[in-house]
């Protein structure tokens, strides 16, 4: 059975009960703009960004036993004077003013996240802050960069399929109509190909005033939709089913959950809210009802292993190495063992479905916008039998 860890208990916490530190009226601290009400700008940024340093730095300090305050002061005088150094001191305040390390970070839940909190109180209760602080960065960095790889190999194509439908409908809106008035002056039967094209750009022409509104009206219908619970979850299932990046999107998910659980359990974090934490974070509506449902078998005292056999979304390897993981008692180092597997997975798809696409893509380029020059210029080498005429 996955082991049943220990709640955490209130201990001290290094730094806690530290001597308050006033900055003077003219030093760079007292002049940090500070978050209001737990707002910080440019979150999103921050957590990309600064929070993976910002936490291998803390660690480090941390582990080579300089005072919690102490590292923060230093942190926060390297941050310099932007929103990120206003959170800084902001934390190191309220550890001076009594609080723990978690409890003044989790004010600011959207640089902080419900793992990187629960992690910090295990941490703090099992008294290694900064092994716990290490291994969050490395969950961090990893996870950074494997979303990296895959936004890089999505946007080459979309890049490219976006240039070639904006070229494409260019030509079929601006140029083939030049053409056809050109051709119209010679009166002159016009070749399939070449009336074919014209009556589409001539239907693209006066169906365009209606239907790019209309496609505008359906995307936000579907944009709003996509954020209701129902909606997520359809989606999600769908992406899921994909051929090529349903396989994809399945792998990143569940070397997320793999990776993510492994921290939690290394770090003292209870069973049960690691696995709420880790459903949330996997990424997938579908894959985290499976580890709900997980949660539901443990909370009744069965093994996790035992839930997520009946979820067909969930790999059988990660099934069969977590039941092994809660027999020797090694549920860590199992779920690390498959989230390297996954993430190398995750890795070889990327760069096969790159290569792939690739000739796919210059292909489609080249049929598409290739296909509308012959077909404009096409009759000119009919234009001397029309001018004879």
């Amino acid at each position: 059975m996955c082991p049943m860890l220990k709640a955490p208990t209130p201990g001290t916490v290094p730094g806690r009960n530290a001597p308050a530190r006033k900055p003077s009226p003219g030093s760079d601290t007292a002049k940090t703009p500070r978050p209001k009400k737990g707002r910080v700008v440019g979150a999103a940024k921050i957590v990309e960004r600064d929070l993976p340093a910002f936490s291998r730095q803390l660690a480090a300090m941390l582990a080579a036993g300089m005072p919690i305050v102490t590292c923060l002061e230093t942190l926060e005088e390297q941050a310099g004077t932007g929103s990120f150094a206003g959170l800084i001191a902001d934390v190191r305040e309220g550890i001076e003013g009594g609080l723990s390390l978690s409890e003044s970070m989790g004010k600011y839940p959207s640089i902080f996240d419900s793992l990187y909190i629960n992690m910090l109180r295990g941490g703090e209760a099992s008294g290694t802050l900064s092994e716990t602080i290490a291994r969050l960065a490395t969950l961090i960095e990893e996870s950074a960069k494997l979303k990296r790889k895959v936004k890089s190999a999505m946007t080459y194509p979309v890049i490219v399929l976006s240039i070639a439908l904006l070229i494409t409908g260019g030509l079929i809106t601006f140029i083939v109509p030049i053409f056809a008035n050109m051709f119209k002056d010679f009166g002159a039967t016009l070749p399939g190909p070449t009336q074919f094209l014209l009556n589409v750009s001539n239907a693209f022409r006066r169906a365009a005033p209606i239907a790019i509104p209309a496609v505008l009206i359906a995307g936000f219908l579907f944009n709003k939709w996509k954020k209701t619970p129902a909606g997520s979850l359809a989606v999600d299932h769908f992406i899921l089913k994909m051929p090529v990046f349903g396989p994809l999107a399945l792998k990143v998910s569940v070397a997320r959950l793999a990776r993510i659980l492994s921290q939690l359990v290394k770090s003292g974090v209870p069973i049960m809210d690691a696995l709420s934490i880790v459903a949330g974070a996997t990424g997938n509506l579908v894959i985290e009802k499976a580890v709900l449902k997980g949660r539901d078998y443990v909370e009744r005292g069965e093994p996790l292993s035992a839930g997520l056999t009946l979820a067909p979304q969930i790999p059988k390897m990660l099934v069969r190495m977590l039941a092994a993981g809660e027999k020797t008692g090694k549920v860590d180092e199992m779920m690390d063992s498959i989230a390297d597997f996954y993430e190398d997975e995750v890795q070889t798809m990327i760069a096969g479905l790159t290569a792939m696409i690739e000739p796919f893509l210059m292909v489609f380029l080249g049929t598409m916008v290739g296909g509308i020059m012959v077909c404009m210029f096409l009759p000119i080498f009919r234009m001397s039998e029309a001018v004879k005429m």
